[in-house]
């Protein structure tokens, strides 16, 4: 059984593939990308990470100063009551699903890793959704691209696979919860950037999560 630092470098691995995807797609179609410093559009998208995500961001999260660490747990704490409002939306429109999408495609919560600079204080160990939103991705078998993206409809590019990285994420977080002693079928769970940077990573993997929490 792989160790947790041997899961982090596995882990990077895949993070270099999504940047190497990225920096590909920008060097042959630059001028369809709007990324720039300072655009923070994803950075209010919801979504969740997996667990071998939440713990590689926790590990980076405790390197930061002690100024930095303070203004985003205080950051957390409102993500945390807009993530508390978003999850009593969406558990009155349960029996609806087409609705449960539009409600979360339409939230925008800033995620607490966002300084009042607009940058965000683990841009270099950001997730890999973070990496690629700017670029054509397929998740949940389509494709899918950032509304500031100039792709054009009639014309083919490369994809980036994300929901293939979410399978590998998946099976890592399966030995990462297999390593610790702990339930494997937790690795399809979901877990908040708030919490993945307030909780210790064995913590998480010992709490009973009763489902996917989004961020």
């Amino acid at each position: 059984m792989k160790k947790t630092n041997d899961l982090f470098q596995t882990y990077e691995l895949l993070v270099d593939k999504a940047e190497a995807a990225f920096q590909e797609m920008q060097k042959e179609h630059g001028s369809c990308i709007k990324c720039e410093a300072h655009c923070s559009d994803c950075c209010h998208a919801v979504f969740g990470l997996f667990l071998i995500e939440a713990g590689y961001l926790k590990e980076h999260f405790d390197k930061l100063s002690d100024e930095e660490k303070k203004a985003a747990l205080l950051r957390c704490e409102q993500a945390e009551k807009s993530l508390e409002r978003l999850q009593n939306m969406l558990r009155e429109h349960e029996d609806d699903p087409q609705m449960q999408a539009y409600i979360m495609s339409r939230e925008r919560i800033p995620c607490p890793l966002l300084n009042e600079n607009q940058e965000c204080v683990l841009y270099l160990h950001r997730p890999i959704t973070c990496r690629v939103y700017g670029i054509p991705t397929k998740v949940q078998g389509k494709a899918r691209v950032c509304w500031k993206a100039e792709f054009k409809q009639d014309e083919r590019y490369p994809v980036f696979d994300l929901d293939g990285a979410y399978r590998e994420l998946y099976l890592l977080s399966t030995e990462l919860l297999k390593g610790a002693g702990e339930d494997a079928g937790k690795a399809s769970l979901l877990i908040s950037v708030s919490k993945s940077i307030t909780t210790p990573l064995k913590d998480l993997l010992r709490q009973k999560l009763e489902g996917p929490s989004k961020a």
